[in-house]
């Protein structure tokens, strides 16, 4: 684990002619690591957002958390207890935008001097969670993370057969948005396209239940599913997965 670690803001160029804002947290010291897109949920790059940037950045990876929200709420944070707010903002997404702006991202991290350029992983949270799958379609990646990506299953499952990456995928039991069927189509989908992917069912937890900002919060699935993406990344990322993959 890193034990220092730098933080800012940067100004990426999207190729649809946007400007787009996004928060950079990387290892202090010299060094080339792998390099990480934190896709946001609904809310924003909030504090919590910012927060696993920067967890992830401790663990030895430079990680960059694009404003996926620019063209219509430039340093929007909703709360959350006010989900209104942040519909306006979701509805106005599109998947071209989407594309776009995590190219930007893994664009900037792949002519960053500190980023091994064929190391890029991505990790999203609810709607952060879908585009995260979607990321692993249309970028190079070495790996993907999704913790509760809903509206997979609705819109991305066309998307299989152009997976890049494994994907480990985590689901809350308790979750009322994600049902029992969204869940099996996209295991069902992946599995079709023989697609490599780990996924993880907690049937105590809730949607939410990795950000401790939320009342679903549930420290022991939040606990274990850090333990599990770490292993993960070690995995297809750093270790010799990742290695056969590069050579």
């Amino acid at each position: 684990m890193t034990a220092k670690i730098a933080t800012q803001r940067v100004s990426l160029n999207v190729s649809d002619g946007t400007s787009m804002s996004a928060y950079v947290a990387r290892p202090a010291e010299a060094g080339k690591f792998p390099g990480m897109l934190v896709l946001q949920e609904a809310f924003g790059v909030n504090a919590h957002i910012r927060d696993v940037t920067e967890r992830i950045a401790r663990e030895g990876y430079v990680a960059i958390a694009p404003e996926l929200f620019h063209r219509t709420g430039a340093g929007f944070e909703g709360r959350y207890d006010d989900f209104p707010a942040v519909m306006p903002h979701m509805q106005a997404l599109t998947e071209e935008g989407q594309v776009a702006d995590m190219r930007a991202a893994y664009d900037w991290l792949r002519g960053h001097d500190q980023v091994t350029g064929d190391r890029v992983a991505s990790i999203g949270f609810c709607m952060g969670g879908r585009a995260s799958f979607l990321a692993d379609a249309t970028l190079p990646l070495q790996a993907s993370i999704s913790f509760y990506g809903g509206g997979i299953a609705q819109q991305y499952l066309h998307r299989a057969t152009e997976m890049h990456a494994p994907i480990l995928l985590f689901w809350g039991g308790l979750d009322k948005h994600i049902l029992a069927e969204h869940r099996h189509a996209v295991v069902e989908a992946l599995t079709k396209a023989g697609k490599q992917f780990v996924n993880v069912l907690v049937s105590y937890a809730d949607h939410g239940f990795f950000c401790d900002a939320r009342a679903s919060y549930n420290a022991a699935a939040a606990g274990l599913a850090w333990a599990l993406t770490k292993e993960f990344l070690d995995t297809y990322v750093k270790g010799s997965a990742a290695k056969a993959t590069a050579g």
